[in-house]
């Protein structure tokens, strides 16, 4: 959630939060009058009103969903002391405001009480690791067994507020994202009084060496009970981080550190300041924070390098990069001094940086020195959000959150270029647009909906992304050709409320070992299956469930094996009748041959008939395009030497 550009200084004083509030609303209603008819950008359109997920009835619980290619196996609320209610008088909502830095909840409108309130207690982001889920929360984090995916249990919550949550896992260690300043070095939840300037005006946060911006490092060696070992400052906090493995070392990790909120004052932090670029070299603007981490001493994590990666190496300008003018910006250009979030591919030495006004590629091949070797803007992107690559590193999917995940942006009349995902090809070390995404259907002006994040969906032969929309649900990506990505499963409810936007919906949307995990910001964590369609075949479901991994951060992204089964092979069949690749005839050859493998355990005679089908295969003519070439190669080389 782009927090900091809708609500930079939501922990101060009443006056300035109403303030922001009354900006968001102005924001909302100006774009609803705006983007009509002759305001779209060519060759874009709206909404579908016509879709079923289009009017669905509102509700806490008890909304309406509507879902295809997935079945909703379970809801687990949100334990009751991360749970605010939907209630704007309610002694929970009053507490969550002042926890935020207003000390009285009737300073602020009733209609504003929850939209702002709720991010106390929104649940954000998700790591994974063996049979435990990492749900990150405004207010800490919550541990989850999920060995039994249909049974999934609390094991222990952490309380820790400081926003967003975002967190990472890896071996004995947690981390944990903290920006907002009522972040305390110990956790506490009592966060600090607002500060008053001259004539009763809000002012930014007094210095506090109590107060906790930047990273947080726990061990979890005993899962029920986190403690944590590190907290490494940042000057304007961690609004996401990334985990960087160095393949070359095993003792060490990195978090890269993306913080887009305000800096704070060097009387807190030595060395924290905000002036700018010409006139204050050391500013804490315009770069990145990279924190070293000992894994075997991690309480010694301290931050090794600020790369200036929006700069110009030769020239010394630090500040080079803007977004181009984006509409948001009515087309003034603005410049890019922060990163949302950065996607790393250890494996292939990038990372892809979702970086406000720009797309940026970066080399990572030293994990602590990362170089900018491309970059992009657009003037349909109003501020670009998270990245993921396919698995082949061959394409790069880019969101934009248009309006910072706090308004509606799924309307009829919101163009579908905007707020959408961007897809680019990888041309050597250059991003070359391919095409927008967006979920197709139109919400309500009740439903804060845009892109949010998402993982790819092991699905061998194919490019497949399941993704958060906030209240516009979840949606199936299918990017296989990147210029043509098409929706093939989606899931969604109707708005908590029907006639006041109340923040919710999924923040991010996970495949896990066989399931899809979603942080449902206002209401808890939802476990989905996927089920067989016109679009993915139960031989396709079951070749991704064939992948497991022991660790999950969806930031760090692992190249995707699969295993030379005949499970794998049903798969690559499935698509070659789908695509026409192959005949009608060879299709039934071919299943044959598996069914008898199978049904025989691979006995001498049916291994045989395999690998001759594998070799004729091997010898076929190219198929008319690149996947379906690619998917019959490795069905071949499945069936020239299979494994059960």
């Amino acid at each position: 959630m782009n927090l900091s550009n809708k609500c930079t200084f939501i922990a101060l004083a009443a006056i300035l939060l109403l303030n922001i509030a009354a900006s968001q609303l102005n924001a909302q209603n100006a774009g609803s009058q705006s983007n009509t008819g002759s305001k779209f950008p060519a060759g874009s359109k709206g909404s579908d009103p016509n879709d079923p997920r289009a009017k669905l009835k509102a509700g806490l619980f008890d909304a309406g969903e509507i879902a295809l290619g997935m079945r909703h196996v379970k809801l687990l609320k949100k334990p009751e002391v991360f749970d605010m209610g939907v209630d704007p008088n309610s002694p929970k909502v009053a507490a969550a405001l002042k926890a935020l830095g207003v000390p009285d909840a009737s300073m602020v409108p009733p209609e504003m009480r929850m939209g702002f309130a709720g991010l106390a207690f929104s649940n954000s982001d998700i790591a994974f690791q063996g049979n435990r889920l990492f749900l990150g929360n405004f207010y800490g984090i919550n541990i989850y067994d999920i060995a039994d995916p249909s049974n999934t249990s609390l094991i222990t919550s952490l309380i820790c507020p400081g926003g967003q949550g975002d967190v990472s896992v890896h071996k004995n260690l947690l981390f944990m994202s903290v920006e907002m300043p009522n972040g305390r070095l110990d956790c506490g939840e009592q966060g600090f009084p607002p500060t008053v300037g001259p004539q009763g005006q809000p002012a930014p946060p007094a210095a506090n060496k109590d107060r906790f911006r930047g990273v947080r490092i726990f061990d979890i060696s005993d899962i029920s009970k986190p403690k944590q070992v590190a907290a490494v400052q940042t000057c304007r906090g961690s609004h996401t981080h990334t985990l960087v493995k160095d393949p070359k070392d095993s003792k060490n990790v990195y978090i890269y550190v993306s913080g887009t909120s305000f800096v704070r004052p060097s009387e807190e932090l030595a060395g924290c300041s905000g002036g700018p670029p010409d006139k204050d070299p050391n500013t804490a603007l315009f770069r990145i924070e990279v924190i070293k981490v000992p894994l075997d001493t991690p309480e010694k994590a301290a931050v090794v390098a600020e790369p200036r990666i929006f700069g110009d190496s030769e020239t010394g300008k630090i500040n080079v990069l803007t977004d181009g003018g984006s509409h948001e910006n009515m087309g003034r250009p603005v410049e890019t001094n922060q990163c949302h979030d950065i996607t790393v591919y250890s494996e292939i030495g990038l990372a892809a940086g979702a970086c406000a006004g720009n797309g940026i590629l970066l080399d990572i091949r030293e994990p602590a020195n990362p170089k900018r070797v491309d970059a992009v803007n657009d003037p349909n992107y109003a501020y670009w959000h998270s990245a993921s690559f396919s698995n082949d590193g061959k394409t790069v999917v880019f969101t934009d959150e248009w309006g910072g995940g706090m308004g509606p942006r799924c309307r009829e009349n919101d163009p579908n270029v905007w707020g959408a995902n961007a897809l680019f090809r990888l041309n050597g070390q250059k991003l070359e647009f391919a095409a927008y995404y967006k979920m197709p259907a139109a919400q309500t002006e009740a439903e804060n909906c845009v892109a949010h994040n998402g993982s790819l969906i092991p699905v061998p032969g194919r490019d497949i992304k399941v993704q958060a929309w906030y209240q516009g649900g979840i949606s199936i990506m299918d990017f296989t050709d990147p210029a043509k990505p098409i929706e093939i499963g989606y899931f969604d409810r109707g708005p908590i409320d029907a006639n006041v936007l109340v923040m919710g919906g999924s923040w991010s949307a996970y495949w896990y070992n066989g399931f899809i995990y979603s942080s449902e910001i206002a209401r808890g964590l939802d476990i989905f299956e996927l089920t067989p369609s016109k679009f993915l075949t139960q031989n396709e479901i079951d070749a991704a469930k064939s992948v497991r991994f022991a660790e999950f951060n969806v930031q760090s992204q692992e190249r995707i094996e699969w295993p030379r089964t005949l499970t794998i092979a049903k798969a690559y069949v499935d698509q070659l009748e789908r695509s026409g690749a192959l005949t009608s005839g060879r299709i039934v050859e071919i299943r044959t041959a598996i069914q008898n493998a199978v049904s025989s355990n691979l006995d001498d005679r049916s291994a045989k008939k395999l690998k001759s089908l594998g070799s004729s295969l091997q010898k076929a003519k190219p198929a008319k395009n690149t996947a379906d070439t690619q998917r019959v190669r490795a069905l071949a080389d499945i069936l020239r030497d299979p494994i059960l």
